[in-house]
């Protein structure tokens, strides 16, 4: 492979990765949200049924070439660590 077809490859890479930051932070925001709603409302903010529910629906859901454990795995890792940006904002 050449050093260009490596770099075009590292590139497209780094794309993807500033998507998924992108996403992520999309999605903290919204989470952030509903915190509020929940919270207005009386309703605890963390709910094991629907995480439950998230995972199972992410691994029906997925096409590969991630494995389900790996979906799972990164979603519980995004669970966590959005509960954690909440707890400190």
């Amino acid at each position: 492979m050449t050093d260009a077809a490596i770099d075009a490859l590292r590139e497209q890479i780094a794309e993807v990765d500033r998507t998924i930051v992108s996403l992520l932070n999309a999605r903290l925001e919204l989470v952030a949200e509903l915190k509020e709603v929940k919270q207005a409302s009386g309703l605890a903010f963390v709910d094991l049924d629907r995480e439950r529910w998230l995972l199972e629906h992410l691994t029906e859901v997925n096409s590969g070439p991630l494995s389900d454990d790996g979906v799972r795995a990164l979603h519980r890792a995004i669970l966590e660590l959005t509960k954690r940006e909440l707890e400190e904002a």
